[in-house]
């Protein structure tokens, strides 16, 4: 008897929690905006375009039925009128000029026939959707001011749209970014020619709050995302590291290990003077009694550049939490 009335208590308690989610979605359904589009009205529309542009056509289009934009169960997908407007003299002719007339957004630079509109234009189609999110800061930034075009980057009508692929990304930035794809080839880089990077897992393209279309307010911050033993906080900093690791490192790809700009000590001493009275030189500096003084403790000079590096001893160039007790000098960011 006590089994029959639990499982009734359950029955009812999960028929209870049937009915309530069928009303909220009942509820819901006003929120949700206008109704989804009907399949076969927007591909009748479509079909104003289609029945001339095919994928034998110079612009072949029907490739955008395989991507988001193609979706016409979704009510968001646009028709091809909304992205190129209604374009009347292209479809009907206009007798006051020769052959046929030039849709009204023409995108992107490949157009034999017909140029394409200017680049605020084109964006400004794209935006009426694509706005907010990774775009907020979209106006003002350096690709926006220069009069780049979305579809300078973008493919539309394609499966396959490389900047959003991590292998086929740098590509599309390299068109531009020249002296960028010669770093990048360097021995030593970021893993974007491997395909383990892409150009915007630091940058953001679409306009960012940092410098040079950082994802994050800094250079440190978009570097801390990936080396977060960086970060610190130190108990005694190093003040160039603190500042900006592009003081040190080039992220697009150097000749030296580690990216740095250059091979210590050489990078050391563009701030720090070598150690003892004397320049460190490559030449000149024997076993004279002059330079084993006490200010090179008993040593030559010349091993200041030949075989050795600063980071042989100073080995926390990043900072260091070593404690004054242990170490005398601690400040050097020894170990």
């Amino acid at each position: 008897m006590k089994f029959l009335r639990t499982t009734t208590i359950l029955y009812v308690f999960i028929g209870g929690l049937w009915g309530i989610n069928a009303v909220m979605a009942e509820s819901a359904l006003p929120e949700l905006g206008k109704p989804l589009k009907d399949a076969s009205t927007s591909l009748k529309e479509d079909a104003v375009c289609t029945r001339c542009h095919d994928e034998t056509d110079v612009w072949p289009v029907l490739s955008i039925y395989k991507t988001a934009h193609g979706v016409k169960a979704d009510s968001r997908t646009p028709t091809c009128q909304e992205c190129h407007g209604k374009s009347e003299s292209h479809l009907k002719g206009d007798p006051n000029q020769k052959g046929r007339a030039k849709p009204d957004v023409i995108y992107g630079s490949k157009g034999k026939a017909y140029q394409p509109s200017d680049a605020q234009t084109q964006n400004e189609t794209c935006l009426t959707c694509h706005q907010g999110g990774m775009r907020m800061l979209w106006a003002g930034s350096t690709h926006q001011t220069r009069d780049v075009a979305c579809t300078s980057c973008h493919e539309i009508h394609t499966q396959h749209d490389k900047v959003r692929n991590k292998q086929t990304q740098p590509e599309a930035c390299f068109t531009c970014h020249k002296e960028q794809r010669a770093q990048i080839n360097r021995p030593s880089h970021h893993p974007i020619p491997e395909g383990k990077m892409a150009c915007s897992d630091c940058h953001n393209p679409h306009g960012s709050a940092g410098p040079k279309l950082m994802k994050r307010d800094s250079v440190n911050d978009t570097c801390y995302t990936c080396h977060m033993e960086k970060r610190g906080p130190f108990v005694h900093t190093h003040e160039p590291v603190a500042e900006d690791c592009s003081n040190c490192h080039n992220p697009h790809g150097t000749v030296a290990e580690s990216m740095l700009k250059a091979r210590p000590p050489f990078l050391c001493h563009q701030c720090h003077t070598p150690h003892g009275g004397q320049v460190a030189q490559l030449r000149g500096q024997g076993q004279s009694s002059a330079l084993l003084s006490a200010t090179t403790s008993g040593k030559s000079g010349i091993n200041y550049t030949q075989g050795r590096g600063c980071l042989n001893c100073h080995t926390q160039v990043h900072g260091t939490n070593n404690p004054s007790a242990t170490n005398p000098t601690p400040q050097f960011n020894f170990r």
